[in-house]
């Protein structure tokens, strides 16, 4: 395994620019997850590591060594496409077995290696099929396999779960990542699925417009995104944005709500501090996950965090184990999520608990977050 060390990289396409000085630094044996909507750039990120495009400007590290002018078959890193990219002439044996083979390994070493290379990803039983003869999933381990028997320093997927169906999709995620606490090799995983990036990243970096908007953990990202864009993407169900007042009453600052009858709530958000003085009485946007706003706070019954409204329910969506209830606050849909056994019918009042340990305030005109 190696790290990877990636230094204002640029990227023009003719007159397009698509990846505009980005900068990452990957620990030798982290999976990362470069994450974002189409068009982001992540793909062409990926492939300026592979070798696969061409550098504008900027350097990338492999380890101790500049790969910028590398051909890829000399950085030592194997690739996972979405499209699985086999050899549909060759049975699955041949396709694990043939970057060996190109490369001069010895006959014996080879089916070693595919022996265990199959055992690992559990496709011993597969080794004499063609591709045709296989399954998505199936076809995807053994595009895995094909990638592990090279042993490389630094794996590369790009959008590999893409083509498979929303259970395998689950099913898969879990395999790479035991795949990966096994043999720890580092691993650059693109994707344009937040919960794939969440569930399997050590580290994430979110795009958007060739431009890394934050670099850090799942639940950093999570819990302190550094504005609404990585707030908005980031979860699912999205993290609810309210137009509010921003008030000082005494020493501490509050949001006012307002339901559709017009009914006014304060809820405090902390005591004031020069960070936001400037938007007091002003407009900002309140940032407030869906679980943050539910009914089955009471057992906190006394925390000051914790503040009760009362809004009508407009809309539900049965999930299982949350019903989602959606509610007008100062004039916007907002999310709620409830237990289903307290969820009120379309048109009926409910109360509802505001958990605001967690909510966080953005700037309404750069979007960026303001405060603690």
């Amino acid at each position: 395994m190696a790290s990877l060390t990636i230094s204002e990289i640029r990227k023009w396409f003719g007159t397009n620019e698509v990846l505009k000085g980005v900068s990452l630094a990957v620990e030798a044996g982290e999976f990362l997850v470069l994450v974002g909507p189409s068009g982001c750039g992540k793909s062409t990120l990926l492939n300026l590591i592979a070798g696969l495009e061409t550098i504008t400007s900027g350097e990338i590290k492999i380890g101790d060594r500049v790969v910028n002018n590398v051909k890829p078959k000399d950085r030592d890193i194997a690739m996972v496409f979405q499209s699985y990219a086999l050899y549909p002439s060759m049975n699955v044996r041949k396709n694990l077995a043939f970057g060996l083979e190109t490369r001069g390994i010895h006959k014996d070493q080879i089916e070693k290696t595919v022996k265990r290379v199959a055992a690992m990803l559990q496709i011993s039983e597969l080794l004499d099929r063609k591709p045709s003869q296989l399954s998505g999933g199936q076809r995807q381990r053994v595009a895995m396999g094909r990638a592990l028997a090279r042993d490389p320093v630094i794996f590369l997927f790009d959008e590999p779960l893409s083509n498979l169906d929303a259970k395998l999709r689950v099913e898969m995620r879990t395999e790479i990542k035991e795949l990966h606490q096994r043999i720890k090799t580092t691993i650059v995983y693109v994707t344009h699925d937040q919960i794939e990036a969440m569930t399997l990243a050590d580290r994430i970096a979110v795009m958007k417009d060739g431009i890394i908007h934050q670099f850090d953990t799942p639940q950093q990202l999570y819990d302190n995104p550094s504005n609404i864009f990585v707030a908005g993407f980031i979860g699912s169900p999205s993290m609810n944005f309210i137009k509010c007042k921003l008030v000082k009453k005494a020493k501490e600052l509050s949001v006012v709500l307002e339901n559709r009858k017009g009914d006014s709530f304060l809820l405090p958000v902390g005591k004031a501090d020069k960070s936001l003085e400037k938007w007091i009485d002003g407009d900002v946007i309140l940032g407030i996950r869906p679980e943050r706003i539910a009914t089955g706070f009471h057992e906190q019954e006394g925390n000051p965090q914790i503040h009760e409204i009362e809004c009508a329910v407009e809309v539900l969506e049965p999930t299982g184990p949350d019903t989602l209830v959606f509610v007008n606050i100062n004039g916007g849909k907002v999310t709620c999520r409830v237990s289903p056994h307290a969820a009120k019918l379309p048109g009926e009042s409910m109360k509802l608990m505001i958990d605001m340990s967690k909510a966080l305030l953005f700037d309404p005109e750069t979007q960026n977050r303001i405060g603690r």
